[in-house]
């Protein structure tokens, strides 16, 4: 019997979980440089080589992915957060050093690297989250462009699953009596939930009861500390003078902190000339030119790397010291849990909603949940658990396999449903 296996290709970090001989599931492992993990970035670089007097487009995946582009930022296309676009119709293709590239193939560039060799005739269930990200989202087609990259990159015959009731088959392993069970799945571009019903010795001991999801998550709760401890400190809310009247400081130049591979595209002569031209009008043009200089020297990366270690950090502790030093460019200042939970509230107030539109839709209340199970990265934030601690108590709630829960689910519904 072919190879059962489950692919979690999310916005940030994309999972692979094979399931065993003895119906086990087990995740697979990558190796780059010294380390060893189970998680590969969602992430793809690409730059050109002149070999024999003709152009070479070569590209990497994951972890070398971004190697490779930190050692030649200038001269590489980076491509992340390709999960986020699939559900945009507005979105078809681009040109990566003159070559046209559609998002489908990108992804199934991305695939190849991530699936790599072994896999040729397995049979796949990939995951996809309830409600694409993007606020003119089209599930549907997010759907169908998924399947028509897994086929583009080899695999014609995949199925697709939520990724939220992945989680839940993994955890419903745990259990070994009847329970109704609301499954919680951050990921880095979607929040996703959904209600499942488990009744063991059901030959399908797991049934789907309501599903929500929305376009919030981990990397959104990022983007909150650099607009309010970050963006201040390079001009926003400054103002310009122009012929006696002043200006805001035009907020675009600060949306693409969004995600930190954002910033590339201001990249440009240009939008920097706009910038500087701005800067020598301002009030405080210091700040704008220190803006300049994390764009032109493609400083992104590595502040989103700071601000995702410091967010991690106010899961652990009360406050955290963020730190992050660009040339004469310096942020030093004490970010509170409670500072940060008032940044992230509308977030959190979208996201409980969503919960609640889940209760509705199977028509139940917080009191006919036996348990809980979350799972992704963003479930650790102290604010975002105490969603559920608050509607279901702390008893019914449970976490584990943060990031491979989902990938390991997705194989054991493969299981069932090709066995």
């Amino acid at each position: 019997m072919s190879r059962i296996i489950g692919i979690d290709f999310g916005t940030t970090n994309s999972v692979v979980a094979v399931l065993t001989d003895d119906g086990h599931v087990q995740s697979q492992r990558f190796s780059f440089g010294a380390k060893d993990f189970d998680v590969f970035r969602t992430v793809l670089c690409f730059w050109n080589e002149i070999a024999g007097g003709r152009d070479r487009l070569l590209h990497d995946a994951g972890p070398a992915a971004i190697e490779a582009y930190l050692d030649d930022p200038i001269d590489s296309r980076l491509i992340m957060s390709m999960k986020t676009y699939l559900a945009q119709r507005s979105f078809s293709q681009t040109r990566i050093f003159g070559r046209i590239f559609t998002l489908e193939a990108m992804v199934a560039v991305f695939l190849r690297a991530l699936l790599g060799a072994g896999h040729d005739n397995a049979r796949i269930v990939a995951g996809r989250p309830v409600r694409f990200a993007g606020d003119t989202a089209d599930d549907d087609f997010g759907e169908v462009r998924l399947r028509a990259a897994f086929e583009a990159a080899g695999h014609r015959a995949i199925d697709v699953a939520l990724e939220p009731e992945a989680a839940g088959y993994r955890f419903t392993r745990t259990l070994n009596a009847p329970a109704t069970v609301l499954v919680g799945d951050f990921g880095g571009g979607t929040s996703d939930f959904s209600l499942i019903r488990f009744t063991p010795g059901n030959p399908r001991p797991v049934a789907s009861l309501a599903h929500a999801g929305i376009g919030i998550a981990g990397d959104h709760f990022d983007y909150r500390i650099i607009d309010n401890a970050v963006s201040p400190l390079l001009g926003k809310h400054d103002s310009y003078k122009v012929m006696g009247t002043d200006l805001p400081v035009p907020v675009e130049y600060f949306s693409g902190f969004a995600r930190w591979h954002r910033l590339s595209l201001m990249r440009t002569p240009k939008m920097l000339r706009e910038i500087e031209e701005v800067a020598r009008l301002s009030s405080h043009p210091e700040r704008l030119r220190h803006l300049i200089a994390l764009i032109r020297d493609e400083m992104g990366y590595r502040l989103y790397e700071t601000v995702s270690a410091a967010k991690a950090e106010l899961s652990r502790t009360d406050a955290v010291r963020l730190q992050f030093t660009h040339n004469d460019f310096a942020v030093d200042r004490m970010i509170t849990r409670s500072e940060f939970e008032c940044w992230i509230a509308p977030d959190l107030a979208r996201i409980a909603a969503t919960v609640d539109h889940a209760l509705h839709q199977a028509q139940l209340r917080a009191s006919d949940i036996d348990r809980v199970f979350l799972t992704g990265g963003t479930s650790f934030v102290p604010a975002v658990r105490a969603i559920f601690t608050n509607r279901f108590g702390a008893e019914r709630i449970s976490a584990g396999g943060e990031f491979v829960s989902v990938a390991e689910g997705l194989a054991l519904i493969g299981r069932d449903r090709y066995r």
